[in-house]
């Protein structure tokens, strides 16, 4: 008796590197395939034990085959396994060198803006440094300019006072009147005098503190900058430290 199997197919597919794939396919012979007949040997009777002989050989033949296909797949089963594995193997090591190497970066981006905020943190100190011994000068020098404005009218005043006393000893002969119209007069003019130098140094000592005020001011405006520029290097230093994500890290290695 002939045992009949039924049509297995079994598919395996594999992606080379180099772009090809292929198919096994191990099936039994389709239904309608004529299986081509071996000529019968004319007026010779051929016996059933023959018959069951020959069946038996063909299926002895047909098994071999399948047992030599399966073990073609499972060799290149194994293959493809063996492939897939190395590629693995692979894909982890560049993840990890990519990994080392934007580690690498990253400490040494983390070293720059660390540099650049110790340099701008001198450079503060020292500006800061500039415009506090620019507010002491601005300070003595006023003070010396007040203190010679200040003995300027003391002079002046000692000046006028002894010409009027001289004029007085030259005008002691007039009368009362002519005195005291000639002092007012001489007061007057005296007076117009001192107040008019008074309101030149009054208006030189504006326009100097003026320009002392816009010069300090520019300064500490370029102060408040590198401050801010200070700042926002330290923020983004802080936002740089903070440890990568693993959805984060497969695009950044993909890049480098």
């Amino acid at each position: 008796m002939v045992a009949i199997n039924n049509s297995t197919e079994i598919r395996c597919q594999e992606k080379s590197r180099g772009g090809l794939s292929y198919e096994v396919i191990l099936a039994e012979p389709a239904p309608n395939v004529t299986i081509p007949k071996k000529p019968v040997t004319p007026g010779k009777n051929v016996s059933a034990e023959e018959i069951e002989q020959k069946l038996k050989a063909a299926e002895e033949r047909r098994i071999s085959l399948e047992q030599k296909k399966m073990a073609d797949l499972t060799y290149k089963l194994a293959k493809i396994e063996e492939a897939t594995r190395k590629k693995d193997e692979i894909t982890n090591e560049f993840i990890n060198q990519t990994k080392e190497q934007l580690e690498s970066k990253m400490e040494q981006h983390v070293e720059k803006r660390e540099a650049i905020i110790s340099d701008l943190k001198e450079k503060l100190k020292i500006h800061s440094q500039e415009i506090e011994k620019t507010r002491e000068q601005l300070e003595q020098q006023k003070y010396i300019e007040k203190i010679a404005i200040e003995e300027k009218l003391k002079t002046a005043q000692t000046l006028r006072d002894e010409n009027i006393k001289k004029m007085l000893e030259r005008l002691k002969e007039h009368n009362t009147v002519k005195i005291a119209e000639i002092k007012n007069q001489i007061d007057q003019l005296e007076s117009q005098k001192i107040e008019e130098k008074a309101r030149i140094i009054e208006n030189k000592l504006f326009t100097a503190e003026q320009n002392r005020e816009k010069e300090l001011q520019k300064k500490i405006e370029k102060v408040q900058k590198l401050e801010r520029r200070a700042e926002l290097v330290r923020q983004n230093k802080a936002a740089a430290q903070q440890p990568l994500s693993e959805d984060n890290a497969a695009p950044i290695a993909s890049s480098g």
